[in-house]
């Protein structure tokens, strides 16, 4: 963390005010540093991976054995424990925060499948759609931002369109993102019509953490979706996705139909939670 303050100093205002920051905390950026490290090893994550994978085989087969794609969550992990997934096998990796994404995608070999999985800023859409290997958006919660990862796509894929999810709240809970179950026609309308290099690929939902058996908010999701074929019959001869379900309810989301899982700490073990400091040298970017 030090070393990649030390080298940005001179592309912030007031670089003197940085430098007598950095110069006061120190030593508690590198102990935050220390402390971020992961106690899991490669052999752990492993182990975990495989669990994770027989788990979702036991679930598929429950909801009539179709495909379930897992999407491997590894924000704030060290890039080695990415590679030890990937030395199982696994391909498909997503992350949370564009600069932790633009850092890591190099380090991995290019046959990875990149998914952003957290809120994306509309002047972070450039970044983002930089990444030559990334498969999928599945956070678009605007028209806004819509359009512009449109226009990125438009000038850096070179004709290959981006795949991309609409986030839906469906709690209804004011600290999550995506548009409200009665904006996803409009919003959808406006995907398919206007934005021909980004490729529609289905709906993606963060259920509440404390949600009860019946699931409201996969029942939720899965109406959008009714609606959605409704409107755009031609939707219905595509591989059409839904996103549901992380580590506390990913079987539970397999049974209700979720096609593509996003899996973290079961994974990866507990994220470490960023101190103090950490938030203010953020602040201070």
């Amino acid at each position: 963390i030090l070393s990649v303050c030390q080298r940005n100093i001179a592309s912030y205002p007031h670089s003197h005010l940085t430098t007598r920051f950095l110069q006061r905390n120190t030593r508690t950026l590198m102990d935050s540093s220390a402390s971020s490290v992961s106690e899991v090893t490669p052999e752990d994550v492993k182990t975990s991976l495989k669990e994770i994978r027989e788990r979702i085989e036991v679930a598929r087969k429950k909801s009539g054995d179709k495909p379930v794609r897992l999407v491997a969550v590894s924000k704030t992990k060290p890039v080695e424990l990415l590679k030890a997934c990937y030395e199982e096998g696994q391909k498909v990796f997503g992350e949370n925060y564009v600069q932790e994404l633009v850092q890591k995608a190099p380090e991995l070999p290019r046959d990875v499948e990149w998914h952003f999985i957290g809120h994306l800023q509309t002047n972070k859409a450039k970044d983002i759609v930089s990444i030559p290997n990334l498969a999928m958006v599945e956070t678009v919660d605007s028209i806004k931002l819509a359009k512009n990862l449109n226009k990125h796509s438009q000038a850096l894929r070179n004709g290959s369109p981006l795949g991309i999810m609409l986030q839906v709240n469906t709690s209804g809970e004011a600290s999550k993102n995506g548009v409200n179950p009665d904006e996803v026609l409009q919003v959808c309308d406006y995907l398919l019509k206007e934005c021909p290099h980004l490729s529609f690929r289905g709906l993606m939902t963060i259920g509440a953490p404390d949600a009860s058996d019946d699931q409201p908010d996969f029942k939720k999701l899965l109406e959008c979706k009714e609606k959605l074929l409704e409107a755009h019959p031609e939707l219905k001869n595509q591989n059409f996705e839904i996103s549901m379900g992380m580590s506390h309810d990913f079987q539970q989301a397999i049974e209700f139909g979720s096609t593509n899982v996003r899996v973290g700490s079961s994974i990866f073990g507990a994220r470490a939670k960023k101190n103090n400091t950490i938030k203010l040298w953020e602040k201070m970017k």
